[in-house]
């Protein structure tokens, strides 16, 4: 796709005179542009992990970045709505966000588990569905298959509730590790209605038929948004990636941003803009607050 520009320096770069970045392609440039002209029409949809915050060895200590708030509470006034989506449950992602309370933020929506749960600021209640009855199976099988498969120490399942995540970024050799189990894990979804998500060092084990494209798609649609933004860093983002391309070609523009990492290139390789990570992202956020309309 060509070279992008990355979005780098200090974060106390003053938003209302720092020039925005230049998106790589046509498309992400029209989507910026569409952004900046009417924000109030506009939707700025985040991943969580990667994207707002930083990943870290235990998941469970994942926190926003310091700068998240402020940057979503100037921004979040300014257009037609802010949405998490996330993999976790919608009320972690609340509470490692620091979103409940926060003002500015009185209209953000946090879609977790792909959109299958919803929390709304104004009401700070989560609606979800009942749990696919595969989960509990797979998670009566799991610990036995982990053993089977050698897993070893540092290899550690996350209970989400509504899905398993098996992580192993702090195995001894987190890559080997995930290659080895990947098809047993693949094989325990298939046998219990499931689906494999892969992830950074984690591999999520998840009903069907949501995922962060149809998760945005459909909230596109309920607020009428005009012109979209998405931001992600993994693999679990490109559905959202392929929704905002189905967007653009149906005449509804669109900016992709890729919060850059090392570990995944296949956002990046797909991005309009790439940013130096959630501080990055952090700091876009500001800058389209500061020049929005």
């Amino acid at each position: 796709m060509g070279s992008h520009k990355d979005l780098t320096g200090s974060d106390s770069t003053d938003p209302t005179t720092d020039p925005l970045p230049t998106p790589a392609t046509r498309a992400g440039r029209d989507g910026l542009a569409a952004v900046l002209a009417r924000p109030g029409r506009a939707l700025v949809a985040l991943d969580f992990d990667g994207t707002l915050a930083s990943i870290v060895p235990d998941p469970e200590k994942a926190r926003a970045h310091p700068d998240a708030l402020p940057a979503l509470a100037a921004l979040a006034p300014k257009v037609a709505a802010v949405a998490v989506i996330t993999g976790r449950p919608a009320d972690v992602a609340v509470r490692y966000g620091g979103f409940a309370g926060a003002p500015g933020l009185e209209h953000l929506v946090v879609l977790g588990h792909y959109g299958a749960e919803r929390w709304d600021a104004v009401s700070g209640e989560v609606s979800a569905p009942d749990p696919h009855p595969g989960v509990a199976t797979a998670r009566a099988e799991l610990p036995g298959l982990l053993d089977r498969a050698g897993a070893g120490p540092g290899t550690w399942t996350e209970d989400k509730g509504h899905a398993l995540a098996v992580h192993t970024r702090r195995a001894a050799d987190p890559q080997g590790t995930f290659d080895a189990l990947r098809e047993p894990l693949t094989d325990l979804a298939a046998r219990n209605g499931l689906i494999v998500e892969p992830g950074r060092m984690v591999l999520e084990l998840r009903p069907p038929g949501m995922d962060k494209g149809v998760a945005l798609s459909e909230y596109v649609r309920e607020l009428g948004a005009e012109s979209v933004l998405y931001a992600g860093d993994d693999l679990g983002d490109l559905p959202a990636y392929a929704a905002v391309d189905e967007l653009r070609a149906d005449g509804t523009p669109g900016l992709l941003v890729c919060s850059g990492s090392e570990e995944v290139t296949a956002l990046s390789e797909k991005a309009d803009l790439v940013v130096d990570g959630p501080r990055g992202v952090v700091r876009l956020l500001r800058q389209i607050a500061a020049q929005a309309g």
